[in-house]
């Protein structure tokens, strides 16, 4: 009786708070002043995008992308992953690049008369058949990946950005690019070659090798194209190489860094989240979200319980061997920073990153966590989005307003040491603010998109996408998965599955306690959660006890010692 009188006044106490927090007017204030706060982020993004767009028409286009500081343009379709700047092309005068990489931001922007005139400019004036060498990866994710985007927003018919006619243009313009593609994949392995002509496809002694994001990063929008065109060979090439990838996986379902296409050997075995890697982690997850292929999610699955085992480090990630799962090297690099946005609850390593973000203004390339300094040589900034990218899902996942102030320290650092009369410079040395004499495509696909989307989400207001590694929008439909993602299912969001289910179990969705103790249905198959892991390593050092997370066994909170050392410390 006692009991049901305190729960009855928990109940009434509850609804009061409820009812003080809907009708106190110092809350609607806070709101209001959060909504105006948006408000007044998303125009100063707004006019950088707008800024950086402008200067690119006016001083670049049709060429590839801008060069702010000489109000000049640069060619750089064959320049991109090509460190060396070999091979070259004589005769390229671009591919407008960075217009085609702003359809879908001027989508998300509402501005339908700009994105109508692009389409019509593309339609009548871009052409493929070029004696060009161009990296595979590098113009799958933009060129291919921005046309198909471009494609599906301007024949969606509810948003009306094509007033005029539009007869499949640009997926005209897709298919013709997915088909120069294709020699790339005739290789023993099916894993395809870094390069590839866009004219007369594979070159004489071609270097065969290439990179796990390279050959791993392609599904997406090669199968678009193929659920676009009906033509099955984009998607099938894609899928081989992406599952003869995962068989050349260690014991450890760690991969390297880089490998050779035509005899599948490895030649580079240290790995990690970050250059090189990094996208193919991204697109195993969105692929069997956006194909329903519940294989995909069974690797995923399997490699991201090997990252958490061998690569976390408290907050950081490092980098180890593959076939020991022992550090190889201690360093932070840009392109890790997509990592919390994809798991989208890493707010200890978001923090990290903006913490270094806030040291410099912006985030270096290479960091070097052992000895806490830029790494000597990889200083630069080149306008990078995948900090923002990782601001704006946490967001969306938590709408904590903290994420909003991190997105205003972002969009006034870019406006403090990026921004010049003729756009948006690169930065050359964090240390000094040097700039560089380059604006990327992806400040305008990616970067200035994130942080307007962070500000202003109403382009996905009853509209369900995944974004590809370049920021082009994909749209999840019923009708391109093979079934539909159990993992995606409401009634599957559970901590623990019905006994009676027959239903197949995700551990990542579970979170299973004890982790390797459980039997799944009928089945008897033990797994263990992703959200219990022990350390790998015995040197782990903690700082507080958010560090050490949740014990693998017992699923008991870990707290940190005196000394630095996650455990579970018996309280007497």
């Amino acid at each position: 009786m006692m009991m049901g009188a305190w729960r009855c006044r928990a109940w009434l106490l509850l609804l009061l708070l409820i009812f003080c927090h809907l009708f106190d007017p110092s809350m609607s204030q806070l709101d209001s002043r959060w909504v105006a706060k948006k408000r007044q982020m998303r125009e100063k993004v707004r006019k950088m995008f707008y800024h950086a767009y402008e200067n690119y028409m006016a001083h670049a286009f049709p060429h590839d992308e801008l060069k702010p500081l000489t109000r000049s343009f640069t060619d750089s379709l064959s320049e991109l992953g090509n460190l060396k700047l070999e091979h070259l092309p004589t005769d390229y005068n671009g591919s407008a690049l960075t217009l085609i990489e702003s359809l879908s931001s001027l989508a998300v922007m509402g501005n339908r008369t700009e994105f109508e005139r692009a389409v019509i400019w593309l339609s009548e004036n871009l052409s493929f058949d070029v004696d060009a060498r161009v990296n595979l990866f590098e113009c799958n994710i933009r060129v291919l990946g921005g046309l198909v985007s471009a494609h599906i927003l301007a024949t969606d018919y509810t948003s009306k950005l094509v007033q005029g006619s539009y007869k499949n243009q640009l997926l005209v313009l897709a298919e013709d690019l997915g088909r120069r593609f294709l020699p790339a994949f005739d290789t023993p392995t099916g894993l395809p070659y870094a390069w590839i002509n866009l004219k007369y496809g594979v070159m004489e002694n071609e270097t065969t090798e290439t990179s796990t994001s390279g050959c791993g990063s392609l599904i997406l929008e090669m199968g678009v194209l193929s659920r676009l065109t009906g033509d099955p060979r984009y998607e099938s090439a894609a899928l081989r190489a992406l599952r003869k990838l995962w068989s050349m996986r260690s014991s450890l379902n760690l991969l390297g860094t880089t490998l050779d296409v035509t005899t599948g050997e490895w030649i580079e075995r240290s790995s990690g989240i970050g250059a090189g890697v990094d996208s193919f982690y991204e697109y195993l997850f969105k692929a069997h979200i956006l194909f329903g292929k519940e294989d995909l999610w069974r690797m995923f699955h399997s490699a991201y319980l090997a990252v958490q085992k061998y690569f976390r480090h408290g907050p950081w990630y490092h980098e180890a061997d593959m076939k020991t799962g022992k550090a190889t090297y201690w360093q932070l690099t840009s392109l890790q920073a997509f990592w919390p946005g994809l798991q989208a609850s890493a707010n200890s390593s978001h923090r990290e990153f903006v913490h270094v973000w806030k040291k410099f203004g912006v985030l270096p390339e290479r960091y070097l966590l052992d000895h806490q300094m830029v790494h000597p040589t990889e200083k630069y900034y080149p306008l990078r989005p995948e900090l923002a990218e990782s601001t704006f899902y946490l967001y969306q996942a938590t709408k904590d307003p903290w994420y909003i102030e991190v997105g205003e320290s972002i969009v006034n650092s870019l406006n403090l040491y990026t921004k010049v009369e003729g756009g948006f410079a690169s930065i050359r040395d964090v240390t000094n603010m040097e700039k560089e004499d380059h604006q990327h495509s992806f400040f305008l696909a990616e970067t200035c998109k994130y942080l307007y989307l962070l500000f202003d989400d109403s382009f996905l207001v009853d509209r369900n996408y995944i974004f590809t590694t370049e920021g082009h929008p994909l749209p999840v439909l019923s009708a391109w998965h093979e079934r539909l993602p159990e993992t995606f299912i409401p009634s599957n969001w559970t901590c623990v599955e019905n006994e009676k289910s027959t239903k197949p179990a995700s551990a990542m969705s579970q979170q299973v306690c004890p982790a390797l103790s459980l039997n799944l249905g009928d089945s008897g198959q033990k797994v263990e959660s992703a959200c219990h892991i022990p350390d790998a390593h015995s040197d782990h050092r903690c700082f507080t006890d958010e560090d050490c997370g949740v014990d693998s066994m017992s699923c008991r909170r870990r707290s940190c010692s005196m000394a630095g050392y996650c455990g579970l410390w018996l309280l007497i």
